[in-house]
């Protein structure tokens, strides 16, 4: 399974357009690469995303990082260090050992210098652990944990979007206002859903709010009843979703259905996307809550951005796709700032320079792969609010940058001490 295989199946329509300013991946023979050699430093750049394209993450990240990316690559240029500008894209399909299968072969036969997107932090750990061993940059838009840039950190990894610290500041920071105010979580039974529901607790709790209560459920699930029963009889009066994409549009809609909003709970997704929004319905997502990096109305300038996504891609941008965008544009202009390809320079550049763009002003890259930018707290508006299909919430709070996230000093990354 190459590279260029999965290039071609997935390519979303428009890409033909960019044909000319840059080029796709190329057949593996043409790379001459040795296997096991990862060095990728020969002043040409190639890039790679590697996301969900079949799984629950298909409408949270799939072709539309995909989409996002090639519009990095256009507006920068189409090139850099003189040279087109190489890109590849693959499926992981949620699974940990086919990513990590595609990401060593992008590195040790494609000689990739960068990927990105990495949705699903079971996948992204993994192929961060995998680039850090090869010496090869990985940007996670789309994975949440903070193990990421915790004990698991590298020198040449980032999590650029959000993450389980900066989604439960923002919901806690926001909601609990009162003490005694209790609490239901509705989670995913891997690793992100526990730390989900964990950096939630950790803000909650010190404010006077109570948990009553927590199910796990596994990824795709179909039936949602007996976890959203449990947090009817709790009475909590907020159920907490720890999930996305696919399974949080099943958990809201059948919350609707067993009536849990009419009995006065209030749902609260912790890490929720536009796109999940827009597939439950304003019907039923209204009034909801969530924690979000990028919204296309924070600023004309992602209005404008956002605008020529949908032209693309035929749907608004999430903040994870604004992520993927952003993140591939900053190592671009790193690239450029430091003449080379070379990881190390190009890491020392990234954190050097600040990120000004539609996704955010004045973001910095910590030494622990922490990118630091105000986070949003937004409202999902009622029908009768929304001016149009894609005019869906409101904002209600912004988080400055070095509230939002976890301080340096407390995550346990080593290279902090270094």
């Amino acid at each position: 399974m190459t590279a260029h295989a999965h290039r071609d199946a997935h390519t979303p329509a428009g890409s033909k357009n960019m044909m000319g300013r840059y080029l796709l991946a190329t057949a593996l023979a043409t790379m001459a690469a040795t296997a096991g050699q990862a060095s990728s430093v020969d002043g040409e750049v190639r890039l790679g995303v590697l996301t969900d394209m079949s799984g629950t993450y298909t409408d949270v990240a799939g072709t539309g990082s995909v989409v996002a990316a090639q519009m990095a690559i256009e507006d920068f240029g189409g090139e850099v260090l003189g040279k087109p500008i190489q890109f590849m894209s693959a499926d992981h399909q949620g699974k940990p050992d086919l990513g990590s299968s595609i990401a060593r072969e992008w590195i040790d036969s494609n000689k990739i210098d960068m990927i990105s997107d990495l949705s699903n932090s079971a996948v992204a750990l993994a192929v961060q652990g995998l680039a850090k061993e090869k010496g090869v940059i990985s940007i996670m838009s789309n994975g949440a944990t903070e193990l990421a840039t915790g004990e698991q950190c590298s020198p040449t990894g980032v999590q650029w979007t959000y993450d389980t610290y900066s989604a439960g500041k923002t919901i806690a920071t926001a909601l609990v206002k009162e003490p005694g105010d209790s609490w239901f979580f509705v989670v995913m039974d891997n690793i992100a859903g526990e730390s989900l529901q964990k950096g939630t607790e950790r803000f909650i709790i010190p404010l006077g709010a109570t948990v009553a209560g927590s199910v796990k459920h596994p990824i795709n699930t179909a039936d949602m009843s007996s976890y959203l029963l449990s947090a009817q009889a709790s009475g909590a009066k907020y159920v907490a979703f720890g999930n996305a994409g696919a399974d949080l549009v099943t958990a809201v809609k059948q919350a609707n259905e067993f009536g849990l909003t009419a009995g006065g709970q209030k749902l609260v997704g912790i890490v929720t996307f536009l796109t999940d929004i827009k597939a439950i319905g304003l019907d039923l997502a209204q009034g909801m809550v969530y924690a979000t990096a990028f919204f296309p109305d924070q600023s004309p300038e992602a209005r404008e951005w956002s605008d020529r996504f949908f032209e693309r891609h035929g749907a608004m941008p999430n903040d994870g796709q604004a992520g993927v965008y952003s993140s591939v544009l900053h190592y671009l202009k790193a690239v450029e700032a430091a003449g080379t390809d070379e990881p190390a320079a190009v890491m020392a550049k990234m954190r050097e320079m600040p990120v000004n763009d539609m996704f955010t002003k004045n973001g910095v890259l910590r030494k622990d792969g922490r990118m630091v930018h105000d986070t949003f707290l937004v409202q999902v508006k009622t029908p009768e609010e929304s001016t149009g299909p894609w005019d869906l919430v409101k904002l209600v709070e912004t988080i400055p940058g070095d509230q939002a996230f976890r301080p340096l000093e407390e995550g346990g990354c080593p290279l902090v001490t270094q």
